[in-house]
């Protein structure tokens, strides 16, 4: 149990006993049915970036140095679902997943009582605030060496108002003295106990929020708040099912980048990556790139081995040339794409068929086949967006539309394919100076550009990592230039645009 014991500058006077906790617990309430959501399943299951919203909150606890122990209180009739999901996840710091019961104060009793008796931290937690930062986790558990509670708020943005039964406002309080509260609240294991202890002797008893009770019915005892964070949402309503994902999407915008060339050789060593759409541009540089660290790569194209990623025979053939010659494949990229710029209306049947089959109707086919192949690896999946599958653009919607729908497929095949260990991520890069661009666009200004070679760096960072249904976005950061080094790069490659094709196929 790693704690810092050193008080602020604003702790509560000492007790007479110093406090020895046995061990800190993180209680997971996951009680809630999704009433207010319209599903049939508790919330706390719903998938968000491809896993089961309780397994991202028990994951932070999970990797918490703070937490030993986690226990979770469960909807009825849906432990069997939490068992599952923890022992998949291999949660070695869940010890008990139990049924809750049918308030949030019944539910905290069943809970202590889980807990034992032995003084220890507890924080109780709701399983469906996924996005509980390590950070949050350690200044709770701190702070409970000079505090017996701990609660969690971020200040109110908004102006608060307090209305009577006719919906007439009677008060307006100070603003700067409001907050919003959040989860987790920690206890000295004594101070909660005997807060409902008390509480059971009030007929009225009744409330929602545990550092309530310790208010109410222990009120000379200071609770400390520490800071939350606006990223802590509480999934309750539809559209907290879309911020939470869009967070997740922003949380992973940067994937965990290693140190040196030594690491990347460690990690890539004996692997083997198939890149659809391997001659140019983005494609290209992955290839090289990985080649350096030890993979094996094999790249394939129309212009380069006549590879149509539309044809199913094609992409067939290119995996099993990759499989035969190494025994196995780890990793699937497609980055092939064409971009025709024009008017819908003015656009011929070859073309937009074109578009439709290179773009779209290609990934679907090279995510078919390769899916028999990435789950003897427990591999993954790589496909490429562009910024416009958020609003679409005039004279190349049809493109704007097929990176649309590789997001949701992304999103899609992660879930799909989350009970096999099959990863499906998709890059989002800036506008990126490849050939394809160039054919499309004309020559740009460089310093508006990411380089391509960055963009294969970030790719390279996403395949080694645990991400999953992941939209990652590729940004140049203010003041880089457009062809920023890599480990173990001495400089930026050089690649050639074809002459005749705004393709990356």
């Amino acid at each position: 149990m790693t704690q810092d014991q050193t008080a602020g500058p604003d702790a509560a006077t000492e007790t007479s006993v110093p406090w020895r906790p046995s061990r800190t617990v993180a209680v997971v309430l996951a009680g809630g049915t999704g009433t207010r959501l319209g599903l049939g399943i508790p919330k706390q299951l719903l998938k968000i970036a491809g896993k089961p919203i309780i397994e991202h909150t028990l994951a932070v606890f999970e990797t918490a140095p703070e937490i030993d122990e986690i226990i979770v209180l469960m909807a009825t009739g849906h432990v069997d679902d939490a068992r599952q999901i923890v022992e998949k996840a291999g949660l070695r710091k869940v010890t008990k997943v139990i049924e809750g019961g049918d308030t949030r104060n019944a539910t905290t009793r069943i809970a202590l009582d889980a807990v034992g008796p032995a003084d220890c931290n507890i924080l109780f937690h709701d399983a469906v605030r996924p996005l509980l930062s390590g950070r949050i986790v350690r200044e709770c558990v701190n702070a409970l060496w000079t505090y017996d509670a701990v609660d969690v708020a971020i200040p109110s943005a908004d102006t608060i108002i307090q209305v009577d039964d006719n919906d007439c406002i009677t008060d307006i309080p100070v603003r700067s003295r409001l907050r919003r509260g959040q989860t987790p609240q920690a206890f000295r294991s004594p101070t909660i106990r005997e807060a409902y202890r008390i509480a059971e002797d009030d007929p009225d008893f009744a409330a929602t929020d545990d550092c309530g009770v310790v208010l109410r019915y222990l009120p000379g005892t200071p609770i400390k708040v520490i800071d939350g964070s606006d990223e802590n949402i509480k999934v309750t309503h539809p559209v907290d099912v879309h911020l939470a994902d869009k967070l997740f999407q922003l949380a992973a915008a940067q994937a965990p980048r290693l140190t040196d060339h030594r690491s990347y050789s460690e990690e890539l060593t004996g692997r083997t990556i198939v890149v659809f759409g391997g001659s140019y541009g983005i494609g290209h540089e992955l290839t090289e790139l990985a080649r350096r660290y030890g993979a094996q790569v094999f790249p394939f194209s129309r212009s380069s081995t006549g590879t149509h990623v539309e044809r199913a025979e094609d992409v067939e053939a290119a995996l099993t040339t990759a499989f035969e010659a190494t025994g196995r494949i780890d990793h699937v990229v497609v980055t092939a794409g064409i971009l025709e710029k024009g008017a819908l209306a003015e656009m011929d049947e070859e073309t937009m068929d074109r578009l439709l089959q290179v773009n779209f109707v290609g990934p679907v086919t090279i995510a078919r086949q390769a899916l028999p192949y990435l789950q003897q690896t427990k591999g993954q999946l790589l496909l490429y967006t562009s910024s416009s599958y958020t609003r679409g653009r005039a004279r190349y919607a049809l493109y704007s539309a097929t990176k649309a729908a590789l997001v949701n497929l992304t999103q899609a095949l992660a879930d799909e394919w989350a009970d096999v260990g099959v990863r499906v991520n998709c890059i989002n890069p800036e506008r990126t100076a490849t050939p394809m661009r160039t054919r499309a666009f004309g020559e740009e200004p460089e310093h508006t550009l990411l380089a391509a070679e960055a963009v294969a760096q970030s790719s390279l960072d996403v395949l080694i990592s645990d991400l999953t249904g992941q939209v990652i976005d590729v940004r140049r950061a203010p003041g880089d230039g457009p062809t920023p080094t890599v480990p173990g790069q001495s400089g930026p490659s050089q690649v050639e645009a074809p002459a005749s094709t705004a393709s990356a196929n």
